[in-house]
């Protein structure tokens, strides 16, 4: 069950039906070699409340206090569970659904699945999204890396010209490299500049690493921090030349966009950091199984907090 391999709905439901035997989960997840106190860092000495039966003043449940600094503390401190009110199975179920479902899970959808308000929902999936998000790469990207650029947000104007949308979009463009049969890493950018396409590549990429992009302009003057650079050739027709060709990141951008439009209809500008960290977890794990993805991301939920107001605008 902690290895992920079987993990699915169905253990879940059986399993995690209330909040204490999540918690319960939760503890031997985080805490394999004994209860750590998140305020002094002590591992192993900190024993549980029992509140007496006669008492007055009633103890919650998991709560520890730390031999060492005597304070106390519950398992979901310095996590995204902490001062939630929401129960942590329904937690559980909602990281699972996100991780399973190959294009997203509306909050909306989850707030039927999962009995919580739509705003819970929303709140909980951002949450979720967080966890999600990755750290700067130890090691960059090598072998053959494609790069490219998309643009996600309203449709097209009427009467507009296909292509590139100009300035005057209300579209967000969002710029990628892709390791060929490994990780992605995008990014929602103001406009695409030769700037912010080479800092993507300089920041991502190992220099040796053999480039690939489209005939856009912007891309020339790759090749003197990266000389292994082969384009196709996409204003000719060219879409493939031998090997050469992005046709593996154009195929990540559609799995972006059917989620966006498909699932979340609308995603305002100021949180499309958090979708695109949501669709590069999952792609970036996806030759895992469904229950090995859960405990990946619950492993990101620790040092992480997200608070903020709730936007004015409509949500996904």
């Amino acid at each position: 069950m902690e290895s992920g391999e079987t993990f699915n709905l169905n253990d879940l439901a059986q399993h995690f039906h209330d909040a204490e035997s999540a918690r319960e989960f939760l503890e031997k997840s985080r805490w394999p070699e004994g209860p750590v106190c998140p305020h002094c860092g002590v591992i192993g000495n900190a024993y549980k409340i029992e509140g007496k039966a006669d008492s007055k003043k009633p103890v919650r449940k998991g709560v520890w206090k730390c031999g060492a600094c005597r304070e106390q503390f519950t398992v979901t401190v310095g996590t995204i569970f902490e001062d939630s009110h929401i129960p942590l199975n329904k937690w559980l179920l909602a990281i699972h659904l996100l991780c399973a479902s190959k294009k997203g899970m509306s909050a909306h959808q989850l707030h039927r699945m999962l009995g919580v308000t739509y705003k819970s929902a929303w709140f909980m999936a951002h949450r979720i999204r967080y966890a999600m998000s990755q750290p700067p790469l130890v090691d960059k990207l090598r072998g053959i890396v494609e790069a490219d650029e998309t643009y996600v947000g309203a449709k097209r104007k009427k009467g507009a010209k296909r292509g590139r949308p100009g300035v005057d979009s209300h579209k967000v463009p969002v710029i990628a490299v892709l390791e060929r049969g490994g990780r992605v890493r995008s990014k929602a950018v103001e406009r695409v500049t030769a700037e912010n396409r080479k800092e993507a590549i300089r920041e991502n990429c190992e220099t040796e690493a053999h480039i690939m992009t489209d005939d856009f302009l912007l891309y020339r003057g790759i090749r003197s921090e990266f000389p292994n650079h082969s384009v196709v050739n996409h204003s000719a027709g060219e879409y493939a030349r031998g090997n050469v060709h992005t046709n593996t990141i154009e195929g990540f951008f559609g799995l972006l966009k059917r989620g966006i439009t498909g699932v979340y209809h609308h995603v305002g500008k100021g949180h499309l950091h958090r979708y695109l960290s949501e669709f590069d977890f999952r792609y970036n794990s996806r030759q895992l199984k469904d229950g090995q993805r859960t405990m990946l991301a619950l492993k990101g939920t620790e040092g992480k907090r997200l608070t903020f107001r709730e936007p004015s605008k409509a949500r996904a």
